[in-house]
This record gives structure tokens, sequence and C-alpha cells, in this order.
């Protein structure tokens, strides 16, 4: 598996699934959720109103993750994670890291060989980056391991070029 660091727009990316950090209602918002929503149109929303119809009737639950189809998205899927809110006082790592087990374990089954991620609650929910970027990489590297093995290509898109630079010191790229 390779790991790659990118300053950019997640929306673009050319990857089979990107990674967007959701919240438990799954019907959009603010930062990387508002970006994914408005460039995937309106039959994303559609499809996350339909899980909460069906399968997550409560929402998704933080470090859980759940994939929908890309639709005007350059990518196959899109795949929803619930980061942990530190402002709400969930301040576990463990459940940080779940948000990429998780994940990874949807982009296995969904055969999804390249996969972009944000980083998961660095923004409004009150991550500190240098901790995002620390569990990242142990989920990651710990998920490469594990048996059925990972996607050939995980990248870390990340907007701002203070929290790319943070990723790149952890990362060593």
């Amino acid at each position: 598996m390779r790991i790659g660091i990118v300053q950019g727009d997640i929306t673009t990316r050319d990857v089979d699934a990107i990674v967007n950090a959701a919240n438990s209602s799954l019907l959009g918002g603010g930062g990387v959720d508002g970006a994914i929503h408005r460039a995937a149109g309106p039959e994303l929303l559609e499809a996350c109103r339909e899980l909460r119809r069906t399968t997550l009737p409560h929402g998704l639950p933080v470090g859980a993750a759940v994939a929908t189809p890309g639709f005007r998205l350059p990518v196959k899927w899109v795949i929803h994670t619930v980061g942990p809110n530190r402002h709400a006082g969930q301040t576990d790592p463990e459940l940080l890291s779940s948000c990429f087990r998780e994940s990874l374990a949807v982009a296995r089954e969904i055969g999804a060989k390249s996969v972009a991620f944000p980083a998961i609650s660095a923004g409004i929910y009150g991550w500190d980056a240098q901790e995002v970027a620390e569990v990242a990489f142990d989920a990651v590297s710990a998920y490469a391991d594990s048996p059925g093995g990972a996607p050939d290509l995980v990248e870390f898109v990340l907007f701002s070029e203070s929290t790319t630079a943070v990723f790149r010191s952890v990362f060593g790229g």
C-alpha cells in the first residue's frame, strides 16, 4: 500500500472512493461534508436519506462508515464516516481510529483500490491536526497488515497548507 499526502480539493481526486467527514445525520453540513454534497449533486443527499429511511434510522454512529455511490463526483464511491467531536466530549482516540479502520473495511467490501481521506475531526470537531495525523498513520499502517489487505493507494487530501505540513511531518513525506 502506498500512502500519499496531497494539498487540494478531495472532490477532484482520481481515486475509486473518497471519505466524507460526515455528521451522524448524513444529510450534509459544512466543511468537507458540504463540499462533497455540493460536488456530488442532489442524488447524494437522496441516497443518504434512503439510508436514514432504511438501515440507519438513528443516523451513522461515531466511528462507523457506510458507502454510497459518488454520483457527479469523479469517483465511484463516497465512504461516509462520523468523526468524534472533541467539543462534545468525544476525546477517545480509539473513536477517531475507528473512522479510518471502518472506512478502509468498507473500501475493501466495495472493491476500492484507491481511497482519499480528509483530516477527519481536525476541523470544526476540534481535534488537533497533529493528533489526527498520528492516529490516521497508526490506523492505516495497522490495516495494511490485516488479513484481506488494504487498498493499493491511500491518499490524505488536505485543504490547508498548515494541515498538509503537519501530515507530511508525521508521515515522513
